[in-house]
């Protein structure tokens, strides 16, 4: 038997739920289907926590643009829905002379996006804010914040809740169709028979496994989906009290922003996350090598000499979806709908990566706007 519903939004991650209240608080009728036992168990649960201020992105792109206008929103949502969050204000840093021509066009790339808060600071404008730190300069930048992402979800999925949605946990999407009147789906819960949902709107926020998903979509051309690249990154927390009371980040990375040291909201700090490329056939690792520490330690040292390696405790990691691989350019969100791949009802969403947290509530505004012109 099959189904018919108005909307389904694969995957209850923070993009998911975020998408799903939108649609569901427009008035549409939303089903939230989640291959796990509970919401945001997947990379929603596995990064910095990190409100970002969108300062690195590509201006123009739906990066800068959804990153600026999502964190915006996500400060007044955290406000008003009391999701525990602090505007902490990070650092930028310099560590050696050859970068300051790099830390130089972050503020230029910061307010091409329309970030025109940050601060260059020298060596003792630097030390006024963090004096543990070592470099040669730095670019203070104020409205990036920290926030509990798990808070964050379950107000989402009330919000999603409130307005009607429903969410179905243990229900994976094994493929579907494209049919006349929507996209059907067939579903597996619980390692039961598969059943069908038929849906005018089905928007796939299911992160590391969308590429899969839309795959076996009968219907859907193959050139519209893209090949992702999976890049794990790996966390370790400081044991014992940090010397930091602010975000300290080095120079962008190929691949992610650097180690950086993030200070949670229980004063706890962090280091990571590091890329580590997998191959597209691994299977989902989530462990955190500890041979790593020496390599995290020796990136940190750069800018806070004391830390020893045996201060270093592995915590979690966390593997991103990315539309770029190594050696690539850094490429941006993917958010295609009827009008890229000319499937209507079809929203798909790839390669969200950082900063998808940040711009999770501006994602789920571009996708309800979609759905409304596709009426």
């Amino acid at each position: 038997m099959t189904e018919r519903v108005d909307c389904v939004v694969i995957g209850a991650g923070v993009v998911g739920l975020a998408v799903a209240r939108a649609l569901a608080t427009a008035g549409r009728e939303v089903t939230i289907v989640e291959s796990a036992r509970a919401i945001g168990t997947g990379i929603s649960s596995r990064n910095s926590e990190v409100i970002h201020a969108g300062i690195h992105y590509a201006p123009g792109s739906l990066k800068a643009r959804l990153c600026v206008r999502g964190k915006a929103l996500m400060y007044a949502y955290c406000e008003e829905r009391h999701v525990p969050h602090r505007r902490v204000g990070k650092l930028v840093v310099a560590t050696d002379e050859s970068q300051r021509r790099a830390l130089a066009h972050v503020i230029d790339n910061a307010v091409a996006s329309g970030v025109d808060d940050l601060v260059a600071l020298d060596v003792a404008g630097t030390a006024a804010l963090e004096p543990a730190v070592r470099c040669v300069a730095s670019v203070w930048c104020p409205s990036t914040g920290i926030l509990d992402s798990h808070a964050l979800m379950i107000a989402l999925l009330g919000d999603a809740e409130s307005h009607g949605a429903t969410l179905a946990l243990s229900s994976r999407v094994e493929g579907g169709s494209v049919a006349d009147d929507g996209i059907v789906l067939r579903v597996t819960s619980g390692g039961e028979e598969a059943f069908a949902l038929q849906a005018a709107l089905v928007v796939n926020c299911a992160s590391l496994d969308a590429t899969r998903i839309a795959a076996a979509i009968d219907g859907l051309p193959a050139s519209a989906i893209p090949t992702v690249h999976r890049a794990k990154g790996s966390y370790f927390t400081l044991i014992g009290k940090a010397p930091f009371r602010h975000l300290i980040y080095p120079l962008p990375e190929p691949g992610g922003l650097g180690v950086h040291v993030t200070p949670d909201l229980g004063g706890q700090a962090k280091f990571g996350p590091d890329v580590e490329w997998l191959p597209a056939d691994a299977p989902l690792d989530f462990g955190v090598d500890a041979s790593r520490r020496s390599s995290f330690a020796e990136t940190v040292r750069r800018y806070w000499p004391p830390l020893r390696d045996d201060a270093l405790s592995p915590a979690y990691a966390g593997i991103r979806p990315k539309l770029s691989g190594p050696g690539e350019p850094a490429a941006d969100f993917m958010i295609a709908g009827p009008g890229d791949h000319g499937v209507p009802g079809l929203v798909n969403l790839f390669g969200i990566d950082s900063p998808g947290l940040t711009s999770s509530l501006a994602i789920a505004e571009h996708v309800a706007a979609m759905a409304a012109h596709q009426g």
